[in-house]
């Protein structure tokens, strides 16, 4: 086994259980939004988050270069409420919880307090996958080293002769998803990899929340050319739908071993360079690096560098035993859960899940190039023959996923009912 890969394994295993108790973690990414269609106005951001403190009871955890605070904490659930990239983009990153009623009534309880603070100046959350205003916003980083990093890194598209990128570096200030991780097990991490990697296509349907003004682009979710077709992107394997089913464990780490590594800490020094793939890094002699402040260095890779390795496929698996599922949008505030109840519901129903995937009439129709379907159906206009398979598909996983949450017995299947209610219209 190659050094990397060993890396890699003992990163990504560790602490995956035979048999866990079956967690949900909700991360929820929303605009904070001038509500008479101006600028949003950082100095407003800022001020809700020295609010809260008080307001909510939240402890300080991380502060900007500034002594803002930029990430809360609520001691009792471990709820986080901080700024994402930019100052005008709101993160709830809620503690582990076993049902979803429990983490929106938690989530209700600080939108109250929280929209009522904005509305005195004009300011809301909204529920857009894109700022509304991302054009006239001030779409700095926070001034954070990580932050900083990662606009740089996206920034050095600019410089990458071989490939194709979007002109749009600043993604990073503007795009709001949302992420729902829930625990898999040693037998089953793979299995659920590759059932929810051939639902994308469902799901580019069900979820498609950020429509881009600034581009020709002829998508309903533009995050995934923002991602896909940036510095995170130059390697596919490192975003997006994986290119294939995975046969077994060796071959889900050939693939990660695929992705890139691009930043590295010296010294307390945060550097950032043009990514190298995991399996390229150690044997890699030097590395032309940049610090923040734009100085050029010489890095000799370290297996330290793995710690901060992460990939940004749709279905990722994480260091701490669970998988997230990154590829939805924001979602209007009328139907937050939805997309966290609809993948807790067939995860649960996993084995029927797969049996339903193994015979779909979609796959039938369509085909299997799980990525490409991604696309196709995110499409602004589907023709009457792609609508009509992609509401049949959705309708048949939302009825898994019902069945899957009806078997909890906790009564979430209510959070599937606004996408429900689509289908049949």
């Amino acid at each position: 086994m190659s050094p990397s890969i060993q890396i890699l394994k003992s990163r990504y295993l560790k602490n995956i259980k035979e048999n866990p108790e079956l967690y949900i973690g909700i991360e929820l990414e929303f605009p904070i939004v001038h509500t008479k269609g101006k600028p949003t106005d950082i100095e407003v951001s800022k001020d809700l988050l020295r609010f809260l403190v008080d307001a909510l009871s939240l402890e300080v955890e991380k502060e900007d270069q500034d002594g803002n605070p930029i990430q809360l904490v609520e001691p009792a659930s471990q709820d986080r409420i901080l700024f994402e990239v930019s100052y005008t983009t709101l993160e709830f990153a809620f503690g582990r919880a076993q049902k979803i009623q429990e983490v929106e009534g938690r989530f209700q309880a600080y939108m109250k307090v929280i929209q009522e603070k904005l509305s005195e100046k004009d300011h809301a959350i909204q529920g857009w996958g894109i700022h509304p205003n991302w054009d006239q916003n001030d779409n700095r980083p926070v001034a954070y080293p990580r932050y900083q990093m990662l606009m740089d890194y996206l920034n050095m598209g600019s410089r990458q002769e071989r490939v194709n990128l979007h002109d749009f570096p600043q993604y990073g200030a503007f795009i709001c998803g949302s992420q729902v991780q829930l625990d898999v097990s040693t037998a089953n991490y793979l299995r659920v990899i590759n059932a929810f990697t051939q639902i994308e296509a469902a799901k580019a349907y069900l979820f498609a929340n950020s429509e881009f003004s600034g581009a020709d682009w002829d998508t309903r979710i533009s995050r995934d050319i923002f991602w896909e077709e940036s510095m995170h992107g130059i390697y596919p394997e490192n975003v997006g739908v994986n290119a294939k089913l995975f046969k077994d464990e060796d071959d889900f780490f050939d693939y990660l071993d695929c992705s890139a590594i691009f930043t590295a800490e010296r010294d307390g020094e945060t550097y950032y360079f043009s990514p190298i793939r995991a399996r390229d890094y150690l044997a890699t002699d030097e590395i032309p690096a940049y610090t923040l402040n734009g100085k050029e260095t010489l890095l000799v890779p370290q297996e330290k560098d793995f710690q901060t390795h992460r990939s940004y496929q749709y279905q990722d698996l994480t260091t701490r035993g669970t998988i997230e599922f990154r590829s939805v949008c924001t979602q209007p505030l009328d139907r937050t859960f939805a997309s966290a109840a609809f993948h807790l519901g067939l995860l649960v129903n996993l084995d029927k899940l797969e049996t339903y995937l193994e015979t779909a009439p979609f796959f039938e129709n369509f085909g299997r190039d799980y990525n490409s379907l991604r696309r196709q159906f995110s499409k602004k206009q589907l023709t009457n023959e792609e609508k009509t398979g992609v509401v049949l598909f959705s309708k048949d996983l939302l009825a898994i996923a019902e069945q899957g949450l009806e078997s909890r017995g906790l009564r979430e299947m209510t959070y599937l009912e606004p996408l429900k209610e689509e289908m049949t219209l």
